[in-house]
């Protein structure tokens, strides 16, 4: 038997929205300025979950020649540029996931993400769903990104509970949840969201 949900803790990027692909088109786009590229297939496999940092410095490993972070990190503000452009338009967050969220009146909900607090916060405003959550831990707030706990533990804190649902898609965002104690749930794909939650709380939702 399951226990009570104090609180529902989601993870952006592949959890709430689909933005996985317009992320890696943009790097592309920013990259290709010199001369990298990553196919989809190497992105989804190594790149998803990881700070840009850390990203950069994958994609520096695998590229021919090899490049230094030094050499890609100037990229890194084009892409930011055009992933706000793009992410900003609507469309990322299936109706279906907006329903869900506001079904969820009687459990405190958080976002819980490695990216930017500039670049989700705008989102979550475009889409018309900041209200639904209590608090939202960004990876500019944290000293330790995922997979270590911090973000999560951040979150309980906040809300004031001592255990909570986790869903996640990512290895280190797995990982980061479970450290912290809390129950995860994988998601394959965001459009799963709706469908995972309500087998889930079964009666838990009013």
């Amino acid at each position: 038997m399951h226990q009570q949900i104090e609180a529902i803790l989601f993870d952006f990027d592949g959890v709430l929205a689909d933005t996985e692909p317009l992320h890696w088109a943009c790097w592309n786009e920013a990259l290709q300025t010199l001369g990298v590229s990553i196919s989809w297939e190497a992105y989804s496999a190594n790149c998803i979950g990881i700070s840009d940092r850390a990203f950069l410095e994958a994609m520096g490993k695998v590229s021919v020649p090899p490049r230094s972070l030094d050499e890609l990190w100037p990229t890194y503000p084009l892409k930011k540029k055009l992933f706000a452009e793009r992410a900003t338009r609507g469309g990322l967050i299936s109706p279906e996931t907006k329903a869900i969220l506001q079904e969820l009146q009687s459990i405190p909900l958080a976002v819980v993400t490695s990216s930017a607090t500039s670049e989700i916060g705008a989102i979550l405003k475009a889409e018309n769903i900041l209200d639904r959550f209590k608090t939202a831990v960004y990876g500019d707030e944290v000293t330790n990104l995922k997979p270590h706990p911090e973000p999560y533990l951040t979150a309980m804190k906040r809300l004031g509970v001592s255990s909570a649902l986790v869903l996640e898609d990512s290895g280190p965002g797995i990982a980061s949840g479970r450290a912290a104690g809390c129950e995860v749930i994988e998601v394959k794909h965001a459009s799963d969201v709706p469908a995972l939650l309500r087998a889930r709380l079964n009666g838990q939702l009013k």
